[in-house]
């Protein structure tokens, strides 16, 4: 039987998400703007509902491209709001606009989103060794300063909670529980990333 962190549950999405995506490091510009929008449309809601929609998210929103989101009317938005296939909460839609736009700014003065991002770890995965999900936190005091730093520079629903959920989210920390089958291998992935670094 194959341990893994007890949030995923049985859901195979959710699952499938934990082993292949959750806690890997990335440093790719695309993949950290494609979180950063998916963890702000969660923000109140469970991270499955945004699972399920997430294919809805990539193709209304043009794949993600910060570059095109960026340029979204207000037409544009409004319409977006009328389709199921996303979470049609106003103000999250338009977020999205905003942050594109925040992002692509960062990408200008620092030349990448992810130099930016990571450089609050000292651009090096954290290691927890959590042995239960309980002891996992909703936020810490990096996620605390990357929130403000964001918001600072004209980001929106980038809370301390969502920042440190994109944190695990791209693995910049790796909160898989010791007992799950993923902590060993996203804790080599991470000594590669450094090794790089």
């Amino acid at each position: 039987m194959t341990n893994r962190c007890t949030w995923c549950g049985n859901d195979p999405l959710y699952r499938d998400y934990h082993d292949r995506e959750w806690g890997v490091p990335t440093k790719d510009d695309a993949h950290l703007f494609e979180m950063l929008l998916l963890e702000g449309a969660q923000a109140g809601l469970a991270w499955i509902t945004v699972l399920r929609k997430r294919e809805g998210y990539r193709e209304l929103f043009d794949g993600f491209d910060p570059d095109r989101i960026a340029r979204y009317t207000d037409r544009k938005l409004d319409k977006l709001l009328l389709d199921p296939r996303i979470i049609r909460n106003r103000l999250k839609v338009y977020a999205a606009r905003r942050n594109a736009r925040a992002f692509l700014a960062v990408q200008d003065e620092l030349g990448s989103f992810s130099d930016y991002i990571w450089s609050f770890v000292d651009h090096e995965p954290v290691q927890n060794r959590w042995r239960s999900h309980r002891e996992v936190p909703a936020s810490t005091e990096i996620s605390d300063r990357i929130s403000k730093d964001l918001k600072k520079r004209g980001f929106t629903f980038v809370g301390s909670t969502i920042m440190y959920a994109h944190m695990q989210a791209t693995g910049m920390v790796n909160d898989h529980t010791t007992d799950c089958f993923r902590h060993r291998e996203c804790r080599q992935l991470a000594q590669a990333v450094a090794a790089r670094s």
